[in-house]
């Protein structure tokens, strides 16, 4: 298995997260945009503020995944956090969405007394799905029509983890 680490992003990989998003894949999987600004991800990394967490996935140095975790500011939700991830397609399938899931996780529970972990995944993306169920995640609800994919309406599953 290759050897994978984990860090906090810079805003030194903002070109590398722009290109592991301009994957048509990597589009179709979440809710980026084709054609993104090479500002976009130079402006979210230079962000810094309370309960933002953006890690990355690297092979050597290479980028090949990363993952937001947003705590919820608000004072009867800073119990919970939701997520989003992308992986480089070329990755798919080594161990890279399974790293950062670990990460996230070992954060969440260890140290951050995130009790509540939510996202939403397309209803169609299988791998997605299992990857968060092995993590304890469990579907709580389908939303219709949440998202535009390729001139359709795709349907989202709302899924949780809770702690304890």
């Amino acid at each position: 298995m290759t050897q994978v680490h984990i860090r906090h992003a810079t805003p030194d990989d903002a070109a590398a997260l722009m290109h592991l998003y301009s994957h048509p894949e990597t589009q179709s999987d979440t809710l980026h945009l084709p054609y993104q600004s090479p500002n976009l991800w130079q402006q979210r990394l230079s962000e810094t503020r309370p309960g933002l967490v953006i890690l990355v996935a690297c092979i050597g140095t290479r980028v090949v995944g990363q993952l937001t975790l947003e705590v919820f500011p608000v004072a009867r939700r800073r119990h919970g956090a939701t997520i989003g991830m992308g992986v480089d397609p070329a990755f798919h399938s080594q161990g890279i969405g399974k790293a950062l899931m670990a990460a996230m996780i070992d954060l969440c529970d260890n140290w951050l007394q995130i009790m509540r972990i939510e996202l939403t995944v397309f209803v169609d993306n299988q791998k997605a799905i299992g990857l968060y169920q092995r993590f304890g995640f469990d579907i709580e609800g389908t939303a219709k029509r949440y998202a535009m994919r390729g001139g359709e309406m795709i349907d989202a599953y709302y899924m949780a983890r809770l702690k304890g």
